[in-house]
């Protein structure tokens, strides 16, 4: 079904309900938090102001991006900057009617730089806790391993969680793709499978779909993390449809790294069509130029989706999420009300 207007579309997106499956939190440091942490904690950063971080947020692949990404995370130093971090976050989707959140965090970024394991991850555990409580958001933490690291380092990484593994949802891959293929980091998947955690890797954003297949047959992942090119590959879109893997697809992202030319060149009306299980997400917002709804509203306006779109969109969010089956079918009712009410208003 077709909107009738922008602005009626606009509007039931900015009101559905909806998870985000691929946000990793030191990409919501906006440039005036990083401001403000690197005056609370007499950190020098190479910037004079909030406009001129924001200046320098023009990348021409992943690396660029990489580059700022891991020298403004610098900031971050005590428990309570992880916390502010992580709540900014919530506050800012709950303003989106996001309900659920699986966010990543990089603890190599940080214990590389000398910060305890402990206090990255106690910030971010009481955020989470605190926006289960004062927002009605859940959500659930994934930690990624750093691909340009090595295995090695991989697995001292999940060793330094074991007290916290009651806390992880899962384990993820993240970094530099390129030269970093999914298959250097097996044992330490299988490692992270057999203590129970949920796997996902990024892999085909900039990689071939070559690394979406080891993805799915080393690493054996319960969920891919954007997979754009794996619609160069006719059978892997068939495995992905078969066994309905979850794609979650970062459009913004996608555009700000140029792995896109323009938004009307994204493949996620395609894979929709497909029938892959696309999701949207908004990946590292500060850096990317939007949250939720800014990518699932600026996508919208240049494919053209419908109402069907959206709201296969939204339920997909929660198909794909690592909630319970009790928990995922109330957050599909709960869209379905929404739509039934929505068109009741517009009659």
């Amino acid at each position: 079904m077709s909107f009738t207007s922008p602005e009626q579309r606009q509007a039931f997106i900015a009101a559905i309900p909806k998870a985000e499956l691929h946000l990793h939190i030191e990409g919501s440091l906006e440039p005036e938090m990083m401001f403000a942490l690197a005056q609370r904690n007499a950190v020098d950063i190479p910037f004079a102001s909030a406009d001129e971080v924001r200046k320098a947020y023009a990348f021409s692949n992943l690396q660029d991006f990489l580059d700022i990404y891991y020298q403004g995370m610098n900031v971050l130093r005590t428990e309570q900057d992880f916390y502010d971090l992580t709540m900014a976050y919530f506050e800012r989707i709950h303003a989106d009617n996001a309900i659920h959140a699986e966010i990543f965090f990089d603890p190599q970024g940080h214990t590389e730089r000398g910060i305890a394991f402990s206090i990255a991850i106690d910030g971010i555990l009481r955020a989470m806790d605190d926006a289960g409580s004062k927002l009605g958001i859940s959500s659930q933490l994934i930690m990624c391993f750093l691909r340009h690291l090595s295995e090695k380092e991989a697995f001292a990484t999940l060793e330094e969680a074991s007290p916290y593994l009651d806390r992880i949802a899962g384990v993820g891959l993240d970094s530099s793709e390129m030269g970093h293929p999914p298959s250097k980091f097996a044992k330490v998947f299988a490692k992270a499978k057999a203590l129970g955690l949920k796997t996902v890797a990024h892999a085909g954003e900039e990689g071939p779909p070559e690394y979406i297949w080891e993805a799915l047959d080393l690493l054996k992942i319960d969920r891919m993390d954007h997979g754009n090119r794996s619609l160069e590959d006719e059978a892997l879109v068939k495995n992905l449809r078969d066994n309905q893997m979850a794609l979650t697809v970062c459009p913004l992202s996608n555009l700000a790294l140029c792995v896109i030319d323009k938004l009307e060149d994204h493949p996620l009306k395609k894979m929709l069509g497909l029938g892959l299980r696309a999701t949207v997400n908004s990946d590292d917002p500060s850096y990317f130029g939007g949250y939720l709804n800014d990518n699932y509203e600026a996508t919208a306006t240049a494919l053209n989706l419908d109402k069907d779109d959206i709201v296969n969109l939204a339920k997909n969010s929660f198909r794909g999420s690592f909630l319970g089956e009790d928990a995922i079918e109330q957050s599909l009712q709960r869209i379905d009300e929404y739509v039934s009410e929505f068109d009741r208003k517009i009659g």
